[in-house]
């Protein structure tokens, strides 16, 4: 039997398990972003210099990448995609940084951008440099300034619509995003757009199909009949709603909006309307609607919507055909998770949890169109 001296103490079992976790941690780091041919990047575009330490991977999203680290005394951020890149990543990546890029300067509160890299040969895919942001987001717990004050939860939801009130308002060709999208025709594509889309899960065998989304033919038609037949081209966002925007620890004001891989030129409108369809429709929603607790003293939709109307040039009598476009969208993007869980090709729960929010977004978008 070994002597008591002889066996490890309860510290010395901590401690070796504290740094089992942290070479884990720095061994996960070093597979998703090789460290070293980032600090030779840094090093030829003047980014520092000597080693880069304190990196850590970031939660939020499962989509892309993000790596926080220091260097020579500044903090970075930098995002990429994940390692199994789908055809368009790289190419998602430098739109977004050259939107970042454009937005420097503006009133539309962004993170910043430091520096990009539209190579893929340095990290094995497009990235770029940005800013740390100061803030939290919302669906992650409301801090006790937050938390405690129907007022400042009001400043929330009215600082989020001036976010893409300032958005909308930009001069897309005088900062420099000429070319970024394909302004003509945008609003009469979308349906036709996102009815391809849902006929497309034909493919995944088992999918419950198009009959079980109640509506889906009517909605589909209603906006082609009520498509607005003019609209000004500006910058959008293209998905707009509480999960994409942290806010400032230190008051209710947005700190930034985040998540930038869909944005293009188009109406920004389709902001305005994704913000409402994600919008609880009652001062008390149920969880699941909602992830923001406690959500009493947010504005309404409606309110959105009117202090969006005070702040920009745009026509918003047609709002409601761009809140039931956004609710058409959505639910057709979730509803492809759906479908591949019926083929067994994602979790049957995420499948069913998904399906059931497509209903929702549906009916919601049936109640708007009366």
């Amino acid at each position: 039997m070994a002597s008591e001296s002889a066996l490890p103490s309860v510290r010395s079992i901590k401690l070796s398990n504290c740094l089992k976790s942290r070479d884990h941690k720095v061994r996960k780091v070093e597979t998703a972003v090789d460290l070293a041919a980032l600090a030779a990047w840094m090093d030829s575009v003047g980014q520092g210099s000597g080693a880069i330490e304190d990196a850590v991977l970031l939660a939020g999203g499962t989509q892309n990448i993000l790596l926080k680290f220091s260097r020579a005394g500044r903090t970075y951020v930098l995002r990429r995609p994940p390692p199994h890149l789908r055809a368009n990543s790289n190419e998602t990546m430098r739109r977004e940084a050259r939107v970042l890029a454009a937005l420097a300067g503006t009133d539309v509160p962004h993170p910043g951008l430091i520096a990009a890299c539209p190579d893929e040969t340095v990290l094995g895919a497009a990235f770029y440099l940005m800013a740390p942001v100061d803030g939290f987001n919302a669906a992650s717990g409301l801090p006790p300034l937050h938390a405690s004050s129907e007022a400042a939860r009001r400043r929330m939801g009215l600082s989020m619509v001036e976010a893409i009130a300032a958005l909308g308002a930009l001069d897309y060709r005088a900062v420099g995003l000429e070319g970024f999208g394909k302004p003509d025709n945008f609003l009469s594509r979308q349906v036709a757009r996102w009815k391809g889309q849902l006929d497309s899960y034909a493919e995944f065998d088992g999918w419950t199909g198009p009959g079980e989304i109640p509506g889906v033919d009517r909605v589909a038609a209603w906006l082609d009949a009520h498509c607005p037949a003019r609209f000004q081209p500006g910058i959008l966002h293209g998905d707009y709603h509480l999960g994409n925007v942290m806010f400032r620890h230190d008051s209710p004001e947005l700190a930034a909006i985040v998540d930038w891989e869909l944005s293009t030129i188009g109406d920004p409108l389709i902001d305005l309307g994704w913000l409402v369809a994600t919008w609880p429709e009652t001062d008390d929603p149920a969880v699941e609607d909602v992830a923001v607790r406690p959500w009493k003293g947010f504005p309404s939709a409606d309110e959105l919507v009117e202090h969006y109307r005070a702040r920009t040039t745009r026509d918003l009598s047609a709002v409601d055909w761009y809140a039931v476009l956004a609710c058409y969208k959505l639910g057709i993007i979730l509803e492809g998770t759906h479908a591949r869980a019926c083929a067994g090709r994602a979790p049957k729960a995420t499948g069913d949890l998904l399906h059931a929010k497509t209903i929702g977004l549906f009916q919601r978008a049936l109640r708007r169109i009366g």
